[in-house]
Formats: structure tokens, C-alpha cells, sequence
């Protein structure tokens, strides 16, 4: 499966980090944030909003999710692949997702319960509207300091008015005897930002350039995996690193639950490097994509097979 490396994720603190009251945090944090992106693709943010009340109270929402019969589990439905249910592949039999698209709409949440409790869980409903929503404040500023990084201010309002957020939550069924340790094959993030949060039980592994893999340890229960997806790379024309990423769980004792918070193209938008990143050092990456018709693709049997190269099989230029 490839040698695993003892280097440690960049690690980021944004707890006294403010764009407004605080520049010098500001411009320092953007600094590292931009190198981690670049470098790395991704980076461990502690970032101490989210309660440790509201985080047990939402992972044993979705274990209790995942232990009802698959047709439940099932009406948990999308016209994206893979933005519903995802379960019951016979190569990685440990592992299902489910998700909830413009989830920052509280609405949307609601909507979401009633599938699984007809008569509503407004706790339930309001704990993932209240939890995405905060990391959403994250995924901003992230996205901010890098167009600031890049030099792309004036396509902020443009960038960060045409996108969404999505809640998935993951289970990785703890390992049978003699069952594979591979929890999800290594593959890239079909997203803008995904940012990961895991129920203490290990098992995020990260592809260097180098092609050495690193184990995700998290220096404390507030912190986060902040990553760049596949069309923010696209995006910026190559000057970010979307990482190609894997799960692997040892642990016989716990299922592994992830909980993301994802931000994505809105259905329509059309993903354009700007002129600004295409040069002669820069050539363009991609042919501008409608990020719903790419989905479609990744769908197919053609797009499976990509994995980490599907963006390029389908418009690379």
C-alpha cells in the first residue's frame, strides 16, 4: 500500500485569527495557509468553536444513522452521485456516507430528518445546521487568504457567492479478521474545500508529492483537516495541490465515523481558471466545466476508473 512517513500535517491556529480586528494574525495565518495549500494540499487546523457537547451529540446522531436497515438508509437520496447514500460496494464493504446538500439552509436539515424520523428532530436538525455553519466561517477564510494570496481579490464576491455547502458523514466499519485495513481507496476531492473532523479513531492517510504517504494524528479533539479539492486546484490553475488521500483503520475495537463539511460549485457555474494564474510558466490546466456535469462523469465507469485523474480525463487540455 505504499511506505508510510513520520512527518507531521502543517498545523494552523486560527483561534485568535479575526479579519477584522486582527491583521497581523490575518496576514501571518494567509502566509501558511497559502504555503500549506501549495505544498501539501491540505493542512490540521485547531480551530475551538465547535463544542465537544455538539460534537458527540451529532456523531451518535449518524451512528444510530448507520445502524438502520439499508432501505432507510437509502432514502437518503441525490441527483449528484455520490452526494446521497453511499454504500454496499463489494471492493470496500466497510464503508457508507450520507449526505445533506445547501445544509447552511436550515430548512434543508429539517428536510433531511424527516426522511429518517417522519415526525421531525428539531435537536438533530438544528445541531447540523448549527455545526455547518460554523465550519463554514473556516472554509471562508481559508478561501479568502488564498484569492488574497494569489492576488485574486476582485473575483472574491464572484467565487464565494457561487458555491454551497454540504454535510457528509462517514462510517468505516471496524476490520473482521482477516479483512483489509483499506477504508477508502486513494483518490482526490471532487470539492472547492472539504474540512474533516474524525470521532478519535485514526486512519486519514496523505499522499506526498514526493509519493510517500503520512498518518493524520490530531494534535488535540478541536482540530480539523482543512483540504483542497479538486476544483479549487482547477481553479487556481495548479498553483494549490489537491492531494491524493486515503483511509486506512487498524483499529479492531471502534468504527471510525468522519464528519465533513464540504463547499462546492453551485449547479450552472462554470469553474474558469482566471488570466490572472495562466502564463507562460502556468500553462492552462483545464477547459473551463460545469462542476454538476463533471459529477455525471465521475458517475460513470470511465470516471471510477480516473480516481485522482478523473478532472483531467475529462477536461484536462
Amino acid at each position: 500500500m505504499g511506505s508510510v512517513t513520520s512527518p507531521r500535517f502543517p498545523f494552523i491556529d486560527f483561534s485568535n485569527v479575526d479579519e477584522n480586528m486582527n491583521a497581523h494574525d490575518w496576514d501571518s495565518t494567509k502566509s501558511r495557509v497559502h504555503q500549506a495549500l501549495k505544498e501539501f494540499g491540505c493542512f490540521e487546523a485547531s480551530f475551538p468553536i465547535i463544542s465537544p457537547e455538539l460534537r458527540t451529540s451529532l456523531f451518535d446522531s449518524f451512528q444510530h444513522l448507520f445502524d438502520l436497515p439499508m432501505e432507510t438508509k437509502l432514502k437518503n437520496q441525490s441527483s449528484k452521485p455520490l452526494h446521497g447514500y453511499v454504500g454496499g460496494y463489494s471492493t470496500l464493504p466497510r464503508y457508507e456516507s450520507m449526505g445533506i446538500d445547501d445544509v447552511l439552509i436550515l430548512e434543508k436539515a429539517e428536510s433531511f430528518a424527516k426522511t429518517f424520523w417522519p415526525e421531525g428532530n428539531p435537536e438533530f436538525s438544528t445541531a447540523i445546521h448549527e455545526y455547518s455553519s460554523k465550519l463554514s466561517k473556516l472554509d471562508q477564510m481559508v478561501r479568502r487568504m488564498v484569492l488574497e494570496s494569489l492576488g485574486l481579490e476582485k473575483y472574491m464576491v464572484e467565487h464565494m457567492g457561487q458555491t454551497y455547502y454540504q454535510l457528509r458523514c462517514m462510517k468505516y466499519r471496524k476490520p473482521d479478521a482477516n479483512e483489509s485495513e483499506l477504508g477508502l481507496n486513494a483518490h482526490t476531492d471532487k470539492t472547492i474545500i472539504t474540512i474533516i473532523h474524525q470521532n478519535q479513531v485514526d486512519g486519514f492517510e496523505l499522499q506526498l508529492k514526493s509519493g510517500d504517504w503520512i498518518k493524520f494524528q490530531p494534535s488535540s479533539p478541536n482540530s480539523f483537516i482543512v483540504m483542497c479539492g479538486d476544483f479549487l486546484y482547477a481553479w487556481t490553475n495548479g498553483r494549490l495541490h489537491s492531494p491524493i488521500h486515503r483511509v486506512v483503520t487498524t483499529s479492531t475495537e471502534k468504527d471510525r465515523y468522519s464528519l465533513t463539511v464540504i463547499s462546492n460549485p453551485k449547479g450552472g457555474y462554470v469553474v474558469k481558471a482566471p488570466e490572472e494564474v495562466v502564463d507562460e510558466q502556468h500553462p492552462l490546466l483545464f477547459k473551463p466545466f460545469d462542476a454538476v456535469e463533471f459529477y455525471k462523469f465521475f458517475g460513470t465507469e470511465e470516471g471510477h476508473r480516473a480516481q485522482a485523474g478523473a478532472l483531467k480525463t475529462y477536461c484536462g487540455v
